[in-house]
């Protein structure tokens, strides 16, 4: 066997443990996501405490996809398809670490909410979302390791669905705090569980576009490939 060949499949087998420590990664941040919106339903405080806890997997899987792809880069030269990925996985992994971000603040938001000790009922909307942004962040991740441009699409298309939830969601508890001063200071918390949701769903879409990015060679952050996906501003959503 001559050096390029062993230098080959020792490429290949390091790509393929960058992509085993993405899907890890995102399965533990939805993984997060919905731990820290069950505590919210629920008013476990122990659930809550466990997300903030276990944000550190996460921060730790990002350093090692980094670690990865810049020896990946720095060694092996990639071209083509192969240097998409490996400079599409470091965005991702920010992107991921975000999610993880956003699921403590979800969980914050539960603690404060359980402390409050107010009567208020959780809007099924709140669960809705964190169901969908939690399949978009899924499908996209899947999209981007299996290079499925299409399937990149449709998860961007989606994120109107959870806006729209966020906006109908803000009209709800708006009406609530007009109701009922008691109500104010755990509507301003649900209203910022559901930003959070709402941005989980935009780092999926970016995920997504990655995917298209990879799979294509295209950039589809201008939504000029992306139809329909009216009002999108055209950048990398934070």
């Amino acid at each position: 066997m001559t050096g390029v060949d062993v230098s080959e499949r020792h490429f290949h087998a390091q790509l393929a443990m960058l992509k085993q420590r993405l899907t890890e990664m995102s399965a533990r941040a939805e993984e997060l996501v919905d731990i820290a919106v069950d505590a919210l339903l629920t008013r476990d405080r122990e659930k809550a405490d466990a997300v903030i806890q276990g944000d550190r997997d996460v921060d730790h899987l990002e350093i090692e996809v980094e670690q990865l792809a810049i020896a990946l880069l720095a060694l092996q030269q990639p071209m083509g398809r192969d240097l998409r990925f490996i400079i599409s996985a470091i965005k991702i992994s920010s992107d991921l670490e975000r999610v993880g971000d956003h699921a403590v603040n979800i969980a914050q938001s539960a603690l404060r909410i359980t402390a409050e000790r107010v009567p208020l009922k959780i809007d099924p909307a709140i669960e809705d979302m964190a169901r969908r942004a939690r399949r978009m962040l899924s499908d996209a991740l899947d999209a981007f390791v299996r290079a499925d441009g299409a399937l990149g699409r449709e998860v961007c298309q989606r994120d109107d669905q959870v806006d729209a939830l966020h906006d109908s969601l803000f009209r709800i508890l708006l009406t609530h705090m007009m109701a009922d001063p008691k109500l104010i200071t755990p509507s301003l918390e649900l209203l910022l569980v559901s930003r959070n949701l709402e941005r989980v769903a935009d780092l999926a879409t970016n995920i997504g576009e990655d995917a298209v990015f990879l799979a294509e060679g295209k950039q589809i952050k201008h939504r000029s490939e992306m139809e329909p996906h009216p009002g999108h501003d055209g950048d990398r959503k934070t």
